[in-house]
């Protein structure tokens, strides 16, 4: 029985945790990685996986699994939408900053493949936070934000923007001392854009995913 991107992706998260922890994820840790809205979901998949004799799962046993077989390396190749409907995969350009502007680390070759109706609306690409100056919008450091591709927005959205050639992730004002740069933690300042500046909207934040820490 083929399986599924998602289904790979998952055995694929399996793997890696069993050998960097010698035990594998739960099903609540494998729902929130891949934003699935119920561990429900992620039961069906590890199901999924058994009945394909990609896993076995041992009766008795807390997180009573091990992977049977070796999982696929082949999702580089995969277009950038899934074959399966409910999944899409979206590149890891980079990392972005909740904070002061650091420099987009643009070319990664890392993906997540995730359920597409985690974000509304669709995301182009992910960016990894660094920094806490959006603690307060809920965005922390570690976080993978989703990013809508658009030069346009409008006063009071998130924002990812270029300022000099750096990215940043902050809540857009327009006001009477010109446009800056909002974030959302009282320890961080407000960035000030003067008119000279190097300035573009590289998109719109459209949700997040916060690995298990």
């Amino acid at each position: 029985m083929p399986l599924s991107d998602v289904q790979t992706a998952i055995l694929e998260f399996l793997a890696e945790r069993i050998e960097a922890e010698g035990m594998p994820p739960s099903q609540t840790e494998i729902a929130r990685a891949f934003g699935f809205k119920s561990v429900r979901a992620a039961q069906y998949h590890l199901e999924a996986l058994e009945a394909a004799g990609a896993i076995e799962r041992l009766p008795g046993k807390a997180r009573g699994l091990r992977v049977r077989q070796a999982p696929a390396k082949a999702q580089s190749a995969l277009p950038l939408a899934a074959a399966d409907d409910d999944a899409v995969r979206l590149p890891v350009l980079g990392r972005v900053a909740a904070g002061q502007p650091i420099g987009a680390d643009i070319g990664s070759d890392a993906s997540v493949v995730l359920d597409r109706h985690v974000f509304h609306p669709t995301p182009d690409y992910l960016l990894r936070v660094q920094g806490d100056s959006m603690r307060d919008e809920a965005i922390l450091d570690g976080d993978l934000i989703g990013v809508r591709r658009t030069a346009d927005a409008r006063h009071g959205q998130v924002v990812i923007a270029r300022v000099d050639g750096e990215i940043t992730v902050k809540v857009l004002h327009f006001g009477g001392d010109g446009l800056r740069l909002m974030p959302r933690n009282p320890e961080h300042a407000p960035i000030a854009v003067a008119e000279d500046q190097d300035f573009a909207i590289e998109g719109l934040y459209c949700g997040l995913l916060r690995p298990s820490r």
